[in-house]
């Protein structure tokens, strides 16, 4: 995997599809802070929250790096596709989407109990000025399919299986590319401080082999009981390192 310059937003992406690219790390001299919403704010009032929370920081709005969505219910291929071109609009306006390339990390996920009525924004994160003193990245949530334009159907691992071998495979294969992006920044899980999972199965099977071994949980590790976005989709993570995290 190959990294690329966004020099507005003073981070480096890994690029990816249009809608978000594959994870963020900070340039020399800054730093990520996340910040989670006591409650989901919708799209449009999340989106001017966050415009306002980094306008205060004394950062552009360009310094945006990274969100966590919730939504209602997975999408459809064409549903998920719609949502997409129009969340990416405010990018666009904002100076970071130029069409083509998106440099915005992101995790998209919907919680299987209480969702909300739409989607709507959990936490973001930005570039602040100066340097923590460790590594500064967000990873976005990666789900059990393979690259590529064919259909989800046709690039899930284990496509409508979620049988406990199968639930393991889909984890690997999850893992791998956790692994891959952080790699692409010269990470590994020893540098995070965080680590999400998305399932409404059963993990314990494979959780102390295929994740705690790894030091995927070295920070302890999160279990959203959230499905991933696309119908289809049974398994999803994210992770982090981060100095700097609050609550609005």
């Amino acid at each position: 995997m190959t990294t690329s310059a966004f020099a507005a937003g003073n981070y480096r992406f890994i690029p990816s599809v249009f809608q978000y690219s594959s994870g963020i790390a900070a340039d020399p001299g800054h730093h990520v802070e996340r910040i989670t919403f006591r409650k989901p704010l919708p799209l449009r009032e999340g989106f001017e929250a966050i415009a306002a929370l980094i306008r205060a920081s004394g950062r552009p709005l360009t310094a945006f790096c990274a969100c966590e969505l919730r939504s209602p219910a997975p999408f459809s291929d064409s549903g998920f596709r719609s949502f997409n071109e129009a969340y990416v609009e405010t990018l666009r306006a904002w100076g970071l989407f130029d069409g083509t390339t998106n440099p915005v990390a992101r995790s998209n996920v919907c919680p299987e109990i209480a969702p909300p009525a739409e989607p709507s924004f959990h936490a973001f994160s930005f570039v602040a000025t100066g340097d923590a003193g460790a590594p500064s990245f967000v990873i976005s949530g990666g789900a059990e399919a393979r690259g590529g334009n064919a259909p989800y159907a046709e690039r899930i691992v284990r496509y409508r299986d979620s049988s406990a071998e199968a639930l393991r495979d889909k984890a690997v294969f999850v893992l791998d590319a956790m692994e891959q992006r952080m790699a692409a920044f010269g990470h590994g899980w020893a540098d995070t401080t965080a680590t999400q999972l998305y399932c409404v199965h059963d993990i314990h099977p494979f959780l102390a082999d295929e994740i705690v071994r790894r030091g995927a949980a070295r920070a302890g590790l999160t279990w959203h009981y959230n499905r991933p976005p696309v119908i289809g989709l049974d398994y999803e993570m994210d992770c982090r390192s981060v100095t700097v995290e609050r609550t609005a």
